[in-house]
C-alpha cells in the first residue's frame, strides 16, 4: 500500500474548493446587497509557494461569482472552473487537457458535492471544520478551519513530503 508521503510527492496539481475552504462559508452583504467573502492571506503566500515550485492550482466550484474570479486573478490561478455541476468530470476534463492524471492532483474541499471529487484524487484533505462525511473520507485532515489557513496548511504538507522548502523565495 502506497504511503501518504509516497502521494504526496506525485502531486503536480492542487485543486481547491472555494466556499467553507478558501473562505469560512460565510456570506455577508453590504447595505446595497453586494456579496463579499473573506480570504486567508496565509493561503495566498501559500498559493505563491506551489507556483515557485512549478505546482499548478487550481479553484473548483458551484459558484459563478466575480468575487472569486478577481481572487482567482490576483493569485495567478492557473485553472479557474465556476459553475461546476460535477466536480470529478469536470477536474477529469482539465487533467486530460493539461496531461496529468487525477491521480497526481491533490484536492481540498468540505462538503457533500466534493465527495466524488475527494474519492478519486491522489490525496485529498479538509478543513477541520468540513461536514462529518467529509472528514470521514479524506486523506488528510487539516488542523486549520476553512478561510482560516487550512489550505496553506494543506500546501505545507505537500511541499515538505516533496523535499521543498517552506521560505518564501527571493527573486
Amino acid at each position: 500500500m502506497e504511503t501518504l508521503e509516497n502521494k504526496l510527492k506525485s502531486i503536480k496539481l492542487l485543486a481547491m474548493d472555494v466556499d467553507g475552504t478558501l473562505t469560512d462559508g460565510k456570506v455577508y452583504y453590504s447595505k446595497n446587497g453586494e456579496e463579499l467573502k473573506a480570504f486567508c492571506i496565509r493561503d495566498g503566500m501559500g498559493i505563491q509557494l506551489l507556483h515557485h515550485y512549478g505546482i499548478q492550482t487550481c479553484i473548483i466550484t458551484t459558484e459563478t461569482s466575480q468575487i472569486v474570479s478577481a481572487r482567482a486573478m490576483k493569485l495567478n490561478i492557473d485553472h479557474v472552473i465556476l459553475g461546476s455541476k460535477n466536480k470529478l468530470k469536470d477536474m477529469e476534463e482539465l487533467c486530460s487537457e493539461i496531461g496529468i492524471s487525477l491521480l497526481e492532483t491533490a484536492f481540498i474541499g468540505d462538503d457533500i458535492n466534493d465527495i466524488n471529487l475527494i474519492e478519486k484524487v491522489g490525496f485529498s484533505a479538509c478543513p477541520s471544520d468540513a461536514i462529518k462525511y467529509v472528514r470521514d473520507k479524506v486523506d488528510y485532515i487539516c488542523s486549520n478551519t476553512g478561510g482560516n489557513g487550512a489550505v496553506r496548511e494543506f500546501i505545507e504538507l505537500i511541499l515538505t513530503a516533496q523535499g521543498k522548502e517552506i521560505i518564501f523565495p527571493e527573486k
